[in-house]
């Protein structure tokens, strides 16, 4: 019997062998490489995203009512046009050449080589009156598509759909968009609630 009157044998601990610490250091290692791999990945992805696939913007201001409205947020897609060149009455956003950081958000209404004219509030293409509603009003202020406007090879012409109160290719601070201003397409608006939807091209 041994003092304390249990009768049993205290088990003694064992130091940790030279090679159980060298593989729990390496395991530790392993784990904080692992986690860091994983987060500069999450972190590339994301920068990939933003830069290449997709990115919120707020619209400021009335230029795209009724189609847009001040506060709206939007999703652009700055993936599409890396294959494929703006169409006919995409909504697109583009770089603002007279002020650093800033963009506009309109619709495309004259392509590459066509000449765009507005008369008597209408436009013309090429001659021929186009046919579309996303105009909210007739215009009363053709700017310089008073005359012919003849695009290059590479330059749009945009127009906001609330004509009357939208600063876009009728204004020579504006004018012609080059394909190389355009960041991108909006094609759903993702706030407010209410107005959740995809945008009408």
């Amino acid at each position: 019997m041994t003092e304390g009157g249990t009768g049993e044998r205290r088990r003694r601990r064992r130091p940790m062998s030279s090679r159980r610490r060298r593989n729990r250091r390496r395991y530790y290692i392993y784990e904080i490489f692992s986690t860091l791999i994983y987060v500069t990945l999450v972190y590339l992805l994301c920068i990939g995203v933003v830069r290449f696939v997709g990115q919120k913007t707020v619209v400021e201001g009335s230029s795209m009512s009724p189609a847009m409205e001040n506060g709206d947020s939007l999703l652009v897609d700055k993936f599409s046009y890396q294959f494929s060149d703006p169409k006919r009455f995409d909504i697109i956003i583009f770089q603002y050449l007279y002020k650093e950081d800033s963009y506009y958000i309109k619709r495309v209404i004259g392509l590459p080589g066509e000449t765009v004219q507005i008369i008597d509030g209408y436009i013309y293409i090429d001659g021929e009156r186009l046919e579309e509603d996303f105009g909210s009003e007739i215009m009363d202020n053709p700017g310089r598509a008073a005359s012919p406007v003849i695009l290059g090879e590479d330059e749009y012409f945009v127009l906001g759909d609330n004509r009357n109160c939208s600063s876009d290719s009728r204004d020579p601070l504006v004018a012609n968009v080059a394909r190389g201003q355009i960041m991108g397409k909006a094609f759903i608006r993702i706030a407010p609630l209410e107005r959740i939807g995809f945008l009408r091209h």
